[in-house]
């Protein structure tokens, strides 16, 4: 197996793990996560749940559903970018209440990497090769 796809594998298996894991936690541990729900989001309940489940599906056709593969990456690339918000929410949160001693070390991070997330999903899908390979004219991955 080339090296980019024996990375694109390992990083599958990863963020299909993590995604597993936060999908379970969305169904058996809601209240953390109502807690960080921006007041618009209409039936917090309800989206939470259905987040939890769309975390497992992707994570799920990420890892073992090849023809749902890319499909998923794309899904779950949308669903970073979509819970942005809840983690602005949360990280504006301990501002108020602890100062930047508390928000610093774990909200400042956890902002920044959201894009990585996004990167994550679609490179470990097979959506985009950047940046190390690009794909040929038949679309064919091109590593380096």
């Amino acid at each position: 197996m080339a090296r980019l796809e024996m990375s694109r594998l390992v990083l599958r298996v990863v963020l299909g793990a993590v995604y597993l894991a936060a999908g379970i936690a969305h169904l058996r541990f809601p209240r953390p996560f109502l807690s960080i729900t921006p007041p618009w989001v209409p039936q917090p309940e309800l989206v939470i749940a259905a987040t939890g489940v769309a975390e497992i599906a992707g994570a799920t056709a990420l890892v073992a559903v090849p023809r749902l593969r890319r499909a998923a990456a794309i899904g779950l690339a949308l669903y970073a970018v979509c819970v942005y918000p809840a983690n602005i929410k949360h990280a504006a949160d301990a501002l108020a209440a602890h100062g930047p001693s508390a928000w610093w070390p774990y909200h400042a991070p956890r902002l920044a990497f959201q894009p990585v997330f996004v990167w994550w999903a679609l490179f470990a899908g097979g959506v985009t090769n950047w940046p190390f390979g690009r794909k040929t004219g038949d679309g064919a991955a091109k590593g380096r």
